[in-house]
């Protein structure tokens, strides 16, 4: 099976949905997707045939304080507005379109963090409403600025931290074939995280939570070393960015989403022959 793992990294995911947009006009067709944080926030719109919706949408509203805020953290305890992001936009604003998605035969999960074991946790998504965006709400919950998420009896928040670039994951679920769309370029090496000890003061009732951020870089930088192996392989397409991206992580710029979006775009154009001839040999 033929599978497309996206990468998370916040407004980074703006260079994904480039990407992706340009895959989509050009009915580039896979069984499955994975998305961690952005990757599944952003990524969903794969399954539900939309390109062009995050870009439209995150410009539109990057400057709505319910979009995302300091009043939106301190009022809610999310810096990204729980209702205004995954109700009033996809529900009025900008309508998701979830009969698509739940038509749509490819297969879409995200990926949370279990804030007491420090474990990934994997959700298949099959309705694209409901409890389905709140999974997606969890995958994109960055420590420190979005209140923890509780779905099906599990605290979670985003998946990155446990498992940023999940293709061991959807390679054990049969998926030999992959196409990785990372956000960072390919000399990237990550550090360890610089706000570990905030996170080890306001994180202090989940230790196994904080072992996984403290770990995080190092199991990163292993994924990525796999990746390349897998790469050198023949089994999976990388794409990436060329240079650091360099785009905050709430970015209130609307030039600044499109000069990322369009890199991802360019990007994505300029692979297209050599990604087209990979999924005809995984047919």
């Amino acid at each position: 099976m033929l599978g497309l793992v996206l990468e998370g990294g916040a407004m980074r995911g703006m260079f994904t949905a480039g990407v992706t947009d340009v895959m989509m006009e050009n009915d580039i067709i896979f069984d499955g997707a994975v998305g961690v944080s952005a990757g599944a926030a952003f990524g969903c719109n794969y399954k539900s045939r939309q390109p062009g919706r995050v870009i439209r949408y995150n410009t539109a509203y990057c400057h709505d304080k319910r979009f995302c805020s300091l009043r939106s953290l301190i009022k809610t305890g999310d810096l990204y507005g729980k209702d205004f992001c995954y109700h009033e936009i996809p529900e009025k604003l900008d309508i998701f379109d979830t009969q698509a998605f739940r038509e749509n035969p490819m297969e879409f999960y995200v990926v949370c963090t279990d804030v007491e074991t420090g474990k990934p946790v994997y959700r298949k998504l099959e309705e694209g409403k409901g409890e389905d965006l709140d999974w997606m709400r969890a995958s994109a919950s960055m420590p420190l600025v979005s209140r923890i998420v509780e779905l099906d009896g599990k605290k979670l928040l985003d998946g990155g931290i446990s498992d940023s670039i999940p293709l061991k994951f959807f390679e054990g679920l049969g998926y030999s074939r992959n196409v990785a769309v990372l956000t960072r370029p390919a000399d990237y090496v990550k550090e360890k995280n610089k706000f570990l000890p905030v996170m080890k003061l306001t994180m202090r009732k989940y230790p196994n939570f904080i072992n996984a951020v403290a770990d995080r870089h190092i199991r990163y930088n292993e994924t990525l070393e796999y990746i390349r192996k897998r790469e050198r392989d023949g089994d999976v397409f990388v794409i990436r960015p060329d240079e650091p991206l360099n785009i905050g992580s709430s970015e209130h710029d609307p030039a600044e989403l499109k000069r990322v979006y369009n890199l991802g775009r360019d990007v994505g154009e300029r692979v297209l022959p050599q990604l087209k001839k990979f999924i005809g040999e995984s047919k």
